[in-house]
């Protein structure tokens, strides 16, 4: 398992710039970490339960916790921060960010969605606007 050498939160690029000891370097976007978070409230609690993610290209990481010494749990804008980001999971993100953008694309585009599209507000949420 390669191991953090060097963690960088880019705020205006919007990417997580990752280094490991094994020499690997990665820039992985907010957007892919987010739509990709591996929290329950994304990857659900079995397949098939998958929460696709929408809206999240402008999402920024507010906050980055170490969690041991074995992964990080980022805090996005958009108030998620369920995910704990293992090293071997940054590293997959980041070394298969080609395939996970068309794994995503082709998600969206058999649901009728866009990137951009706004996600549905859950059932029994509180709305302010009355």
């Amino acid at each position: 398992m390669a191991t953090p050498t060097e963690i960088t939160v880019h705020q205006q690029s919007r990417v997580l710039e990752i280094a490991f000891d094994d020499g690997a370097r990665f820039q992985i976007p907010f957007e892919l970490m987010r739509v990709y978070s591996p929290s329950a409230e994304v990857m659900g609690h079995g397949p098939g339960q998958e929460v696709l993610q929408t809206g999240k290209r402008d999402v920024l990481i507010t906050g980055l916790e170490p969690v041991g010494h074995y992964a990080v749990r980022p805090e996005f804008s958009d108030g998620h921060a369920s995910g704990l980001f293992t090293w071997d999971y940054l590293y997959k993100l980041g070394s298969q960010q080609a395939a996970l953008w068309r794994d995503y694309e082709a998600r969206l585009a058999a649901a009728g969605k866009g990137r951009d599209d706004a996600m549905p507000v859950k059932a029994g949420g509180s709305c302010h606007s009355h």
